[in-house]
């Protein structure tokens, strides 16, 4: 996806929240589509040090209301931060490192991918829940940490 419909996107996001586009919010959405990969509020303001912390705590709160960022809880203090699949088309999954915090991407096959799927669908189906989507973090240790 272009930057630009990346951008007429989240405002439009931040439109239906009654939120408005500011430039921060826009610097950070920038920030985490040039990162390519789940990053933490301290990474975010080395990549852009024109930031102040304060302002993307508040910024990455409301992007993630309104479905434009999702954040991803790992075992620290330290959540990382990416820009919602919906925005990237890119579905992928997280191998999370319990030890030093470090959050990857991962895809799998369309064919697992697919079983996947049917799978959930048959949980949903007997707890009478309407799946839209779902997403994996594989816990474990890194090759660093392992």
């Amino acid at each position: 996806m272009s930057a630009d419909l990346l951008h007429d996107d989240v405002a439009s996001l931040l439109r239906t929240g009654d939120h408005r586009y500011t430039t921060g919010r826009r610097r950070i959405i920038s920030t985490l589509n040039e990162a390519g990969a789940p990053v933490t509020i301290l990474r975010i303001l080395e990549l852009d040090t024109g930031l102040a912390q304060s302002s993307v705590y508040r910024n990455l709160a409301i992007l993630e209301e309104v479905g434009a960022v999702v954040r991803i809880v790992t075992h620290d203090d330290h959540a990382h931060y990416e820009l919602a699949e919906a925005l990237t088309d890119h579905h992928h999954h997280h191998l999370i490192c319990t030890h030093c915090g470090v959050v990857t991407d991962f895809q799998l096959a369309p064919d697992t991918e697919s079983t996947l799927d049917k799978a959930f669908a048959r949980v949903g189906k007997r707890a009478d829940f309407q799946i839209d989507g779902h997403r994996l973090d594989l816990l474990g240790s890194c090759a660093e940490c392992a």
